[in-house]
C-alpha cells in the first residue's frame, strides 16, 4: 500500500524475484484491458482518466479471475484501495481458500509524491517507467528508443485529484488493517534499495 508516487510497483518487481511471487499490479491489469480496446476497457479508461477509482465489483472480478489461476504467493500492488475493496479482497481470499499474510505501507510526504509523480514518464514501446528532470527534452527511452509519455493521470491537475481521492478513500484503509496485526509501514523517503531491504526484512521472517 502507499499513496500514488509511493514506488508500490518499483518494490513489487524486486520483491516478485526475490521471493518468487505473482505480482498483480491493478494498474498494469486495467492498462493491459485499456490498451485490448475492448467494451470493459474503453469504460475503464474514461474512469481512470478522470482520476477515479475502478467500482469495486469490477475490480474484484477481475482479480478474482487472476488469483484463481495461480498457486503462486502473491503480491497486491496498488489494491484495496477503500475499506469496501478491502472486505471484498477479505471474502475471495477466503473463497479461494487463502489468505493475507503481511500489509505494507510505503510512506511519503506529499511534496515528494507530486514531484515524483510529474516527473514520471512511460515508455509506449516497452512500458519501461522513469523519472525525468523538469524541462528535460528527451522524448526517447534510453532502454528501448521508443517514445516517452505522461500518463493521462499523471498531470499537475490528475496528481492534486488523485491525492484528494487518496486521503478519502484509502486512508482507511490503513485503519482497516492496523486492527489485524499484519500490518507494518516503511518510510519510502529513502533510497530504493534501502526501502526494499526493511520490506525484505519484514517478509523475511513471515516466510
Amino acid at each position: 500500500m502507499g499513496c500514488p508516487g509511493a514506488g508500490k510497483g518499483t518494490q513489487s518487481v524486486k520483491l516478485q524475484e526475490v521471493f518468487h511471487l505473482k505480482h498483480i499490479s491493478t494498474g498494469d491489469v486495467l492498462r493491459g484491458e485499456i490498451a485490448s480496446g475492448s467494451e470493459l476497457g474503453r469504460q475503464i479508461a474514461g474512469i481512470i482518466n478522470q482520476g477515479n477509482l475502478v467500482p469495486d465489483q469490477l475490480m474484484i472480478s477481475i482479480l478474482e479471475k487472476i488469483v484463481s489461476a495461480t498457486d503462486k504467493g502473491i503480491i497486491f500492488d496498488g489494491f484495496p484501495r477503500t475499506v469496501a475493496q478491502a472486505q471484498a479482497l477479505d471474502d475471495m481470499m477466503q473463497r479461494l481458500q487463502r489468505q493475507i499474510s503481511q500489509v505494507i505501507m510505503i510512506s511519503l510526504p506529499e511534496n515528494e509524491v507530486v514531484g515524483r509523480i510529474t516527473s514520471r514518464r512511460q515508455c509506449r514501446k516497452c512500458g519501461e517507467i522513469l523519472h525525468v528532470e523538469p524541462n528535460a527534452g528527451s522524448t526517447v527511452c534510453p532502454v528501448c528508443g521508443g517514445e516517452l509519455y505522461t500518463r493521462p493521470d499523471d498531470t499537475p491537475e490528475r496528481v492534486k485529484h488523485r491525492l484528494e481521492v487518496y486521503h478519502q478513500d484509502t486512508l482507511p484503509v490503513k485503519n482497516y488493517y492496523q486492527n489485524s496485526g499484519k500490518y507494518i509501514e516503511i518510510n519510502g523517503n529513502q533510497t530504493p534499495q534501502q526501502v526494499f531491504k526493511d520490506i525484505q526484512t519484514v517478509l523475511e521472517k513471515i516466510k
